[in-house]
């Protein structure tokens, strides 16, 4: 809570809240210098509220990323600390009304729509219930990545069949969300129309890593670790903001 307590580095944690963002970026939305905000990034990076990784688009940038399962776990401790009715408890999986509200489109993009924006199409699909339609997308498509399917599989999720898809499919369509999952496609992404909430995860192409296939198996699970932590976040984020909506 001391932690948090500074104005500037709330400010930081409720921007990194709801997607990644580079320092610049963080220093327009809170209207601070760079220098104060390197140094409360400083603080949050120490206490592992935050974390950073280089971009894959310019080497010479990095994208902070919340991590709120930490945020979860520290705001429960300090709830049970100062009373046992304090205690936090996760949210239901299937929120009460979720399913009367009309599902929530949601598009997913990388570069080649063959690994990181697939296992996020599949976990919506799997993890949604009726809260939710997911859709995937690439810049660049190439054939899915053979360890996607082994690291879905051991999730119980079938990708067999499934194929890339160009972003130019779906052009003109609407969305509730547009998560791009690339820091390069996030470059290039196009404006849909209904201006759909935009969020940007900076996860890197585990296709890079190594040079064979079992030499990169274990970034792809690592993939697919990371987004099965942050999809719950994401639907929760959809289970606050639309409106209840009886299907017909």
């Amino acid at each position: 809570m001391r932690l948090a307590a500074h104005p500037v580095r709330w400010r930081l944690l409720g921007e990194l809240a709801f997607g990644d963002r580079r320092v610049g970026e963080l220093c327009a939305l809170v209207d601070e210098p760079q220098n104060l905000v390197s140094y409360h990034l400083r603080q949050l990076r120490s206490a592992r509220v935050v974390w950073s990784r280089r971009s894959q688009a310019d080497g010479r940038d990095a994208y902070y990323s919340l991590d709120l399962a930490r945020c979860r776990e520290l705001l429960a401790h300090s709830g049970e600390e100062l009373h046992p009715g304090l205690r936090l408890s996760p949210p239901p999986a299937d929120g009460p009304g979720r399913s009367r509200r009309r599902p929530a489109r949601v598009l997913f993009l990388c570069t080649g729509n063959s690994a990181r924006s697939q296992i996020a199409e599949a976990l919506i699909e799997q993890l949604a219930g009726g809260g939710g339609r997911a859709f995937s997308a690439g810049s660049h498509p190439k054939p899915l990545q053979p360890n996607t399917l082994r690291v879905m599989r051991e999730q119980g999720i079938d990708l067999t069949g499934r194929s890339s898809k160009p972003l130019s499919k779906f052009a003109g369509q609407r969305f509730d969300y547009v998560v791009s999952l690339c820091d390069r496609v996030r470059e290039v992404c196009p404006e849909f129309p209904g201006h759909p909430r935009l969020i940007h995860w900076s996860i890197p192409d585990p296709a890079r890593e190594g040079n064979s296939d079992p030499e990169t198996l274990a970034a792809f699970a690592r993939t697919a670790d990371e987004l099965a932590d942050r999809i719950p976040f994401l639907l929760d984020l959809i289970e606050h903001d639309r409106p209840s909506q009886e299907v017909t």
